[in-house]
Parts: C-alpha cells; structure tokens; sequence
C-alpha cells in the first residue's frame, strides 16, 4: 500500500439493522461515536474528513487521518442530536458538520454557537446545566483541557455530557486529562457506559489522559462497560499510534470485558437483563 493511501475501518457499522429498544453505539474513529440510544440517534465530536484543521476540501492544511471513517456523512442515518464537547479541529470538523443536515438539534459547551450557526435548533450547555431532546436527558459534564479554536479565542468552553433514557446511562466524556471531576457521577447512579479518550498524551499529558489514567477514571466512576477513543486516527502526539490502546487493554487486565469496540468501525450492543 502506498504510504499515501489512508488505511480502510478495519469493520463497518450497519445502523439501518440497529433496533431501537436498546442501546448500541460504533466508533467511528477518534472522537466520533455513532449512537442509537433507545431510539435517539447521537453523533459525537463529528471529523469525517480526509483531514483535519484550517481550510476546505483539497486546500485544508492539518494532519491526515491514518484510517479512513467506518461511515462517511452520507452514509450516517438520519441524526436526532449532535454532541459537540469544545471547539478543537479534531472534535468540531466544519467540513464534516457542513455534510450534515442542518435541521438536526445541537447541543455545545458555552461560548461556541458560533461555530454552529447554519444548525436550527443549538442549545450551550455550562457545566451542570441540562437539557432535553425527545426524551433524552443531557446533562453538561466537567473536563480538564482547554477550549480555545484560535489564539485570539478567550470564551470557549468545554467538556463532556451525561446522557439518560429508558434508564440507561452514558457518559462521553469528550477530551480530558486525569481528573476526579468525574467520580461523582458515578455516585449518584449507574452509568452503563462510559466513553473516554485514552490517547495523544505524549507530551500532552496535562491535557490529554494516559491510558492507565483513563483507566483509572473509569474505575472510579464504577461504569459497566467503557469504550476508548481518540487514538489510532490522528497522529497527535509521539506516543506509537497502536501504543494507546495496547496499554489500556494491558491496565484492563481481567477486567478486559469491560471494555468495548477497540476498533474502528465496531459495534457493540448494551446486554439486556436475561440474554
């Protein structure tokens, strides 16, 4: 293969056979996660492009996906909700939320509308703040990172969301560092999955969380299931772009069933009590 050539999803998601009485979520790559929650179709941090950073089409200048997309816009399903955890090119890709219809609700961290305007329906979220959308619940969730676009950005926020319906929980927890912010979510009831970024902390440690560290956050929290990402799409960082999740499945040790979707283009589906 070329070293030009970007690498294919190593699996592909086939939403339209995803029922709607239940859970079922496919990574996408990086921070892209496709969900059906109970009926509620979600799309996290969308970055379905070639590229990701400044510019459109062919003339965007920023790092080159190392792996294609399990999906590309068009073939997403029709999206009840869009999530977008703070303003990074690798989280909140203009080219990829051009692709996608304008009349899908979006929920944003304080302070980035802007970058959302074409959208009909956006709400901003602060920490703790909620909303609802068709019956599910959102819920704005702390992080340690940062949310500044570009150097002259000084408002933008950032974080994650706590997402209920139907009884069941998730937590993306968009980028973060090691934190314990997120250990009191945990506490006040069970959170079925929790998705967690576990790469690109080589040297970015004070922004982005090792593996062992978002491992760490996981058992805290006392999640059933975790499902990693932000690794193995972008070169961000020094670390080995199969380093990330090696180690991540190495803190699992025992516990390695806890751990969801491990590559791009898987899909995983929440058990259901007696099956």
């Amino acid at each position: 293969m070329p070293v030009t050539d970007i690498a294919p999803a190593p699996q592909r998601p086939h939403p339209d056979s995803w029922p709607d009485d239940r859970l079922t979520v496919a990574w996408l790559g990086h921070a892209t996660v496709l969900m059906n929650f109970h009926g509620s179709w979600v799309l996290t941090d969308p970055a379905l492009e070639r590229r990701i950073g400044l510019g459109r089409g062919l003339a965007k200048l920023g790092p080159k996906r190392l792996m294609k997309p399990a999906l590309r816009p068009g073939e997403l399903p029709a999206l009840d909700l869009l999530l977008l955890s703070h303003a990074h090119m690798d989280h909140t890709d203009l080219g990829t939320l051009r692709r996608l219809s304008a009349s899908t609700p979006v929920v944003v961290q304080n302070g980035n509308r802007d970058l959302v305007r074409r959208f009909g329906r956006v709400e901003e979220l602060a920490w703790g703040e909620e909303t609802e959308i068709d019956g599910l619940r959102i819920e704005s969730t702390e992080s340690r990172h940062w949310g500044a676009r570009m150097i002259t950005d000084t408002q933008r926020g950032y974080g994650g969301y706590l997402l209920q319906k139907e009884g069941r929980t998730v937590l993306f927890a968009g980028d973060t560092a090691y934190t314990d912010a997120l250990t009191p979510l945990g506490q006040r009831g069970r959170i079925d999955l929790a998705i967690l970024p576990i790469g690109a902390y080589d040297p970015w440690i004070a922004n982005h969380a090792s593996p062992e560290q978002a491992w760490a956050m996981f058992k805290a929290l006392g999640a059933e299931y975790v499902l990693p990402v932000h690794h193995s799409t972008f070169r961000l960082s020094r670390e080995p772009v199969d380093e990330p999740i090696k180690r991540f499945l190495a803190a699992a040790g025992n516990e390695r069933w806890r751990v969801v979707a491990t590559q791009v283009g898987a899909t995983w589906f929440l058990p259901q009590p007696g099956r």
